[in-house]
């Protein structure tokens, strides 16, 4: 696929309420995706092992919350990320106390948060215990797949 095909499709997803667009020519595939940033895109080419390398057009930085790396004590400190797109809910109900905060000692398998995602209410557990030492998402916000959740100190 030539640069200027790619050009033009990264021009109809601008263009269009296409959040994503997936196009598999030949031994090549292009994945091109909005994020929450207005004009804000990534496009990636790759190719298939064994085939001669596609052409890349220069990516944006994927929208997120950004984690300082101040504290040394951080670099032992494992992510929870979100498996789906959705809304994250901390809490099983408005009225009712989060499910983790700041300081809490999680176990695998505790649920953690709610993401909301076409009416589906899916919980999001732990996969290793520890304690969590920060909480990236505030409640009721949209969260993209892959977003960093939480810091969890595994000690």
């Amino acid at each position: 696929m030539d640069l200027s095909k790619v050009r033009e499709l990264v021009k109809l997803v601008e263009d269009s309420r296409i959040d994503e667009l997936e196009v598999i020519d030949k031994d090549t595939t292009i994945r091109i995706q909005k994020h929450a940033a207005p004009s804000a895109h990534v496009a990636y080419a790759t190719t298939l092992p064994a085939t001669p390398p596609a052409a890349t057009l220069p990516a944006t930085a994927p929208a997120g919350p950004a984690v300082p790396a101040a504290n040394p004590e951080r670099a032992k400190w494992r992510e929870i990320r979100s498996p789906i797109v959705g809304t994250l809910y901390r809490a099983p109900a408005p009225d009712a106390p989060n499910f983790v905060n700041t300081g809490d000692a999680i176990k695998p398998g505790q649920t953690l948060c709610i993401i909301e995602a076409m009416k589906v209410m899916n919980e999001i557990e732990a996969e290793f215990g520890g304690i969590i030492k920060e909480i990236l998402v505030e409640n009721a916000t949209p969260v993209e797949a892959e977003a960093i959740l939480f810091l969890v100190d595994p000690a």
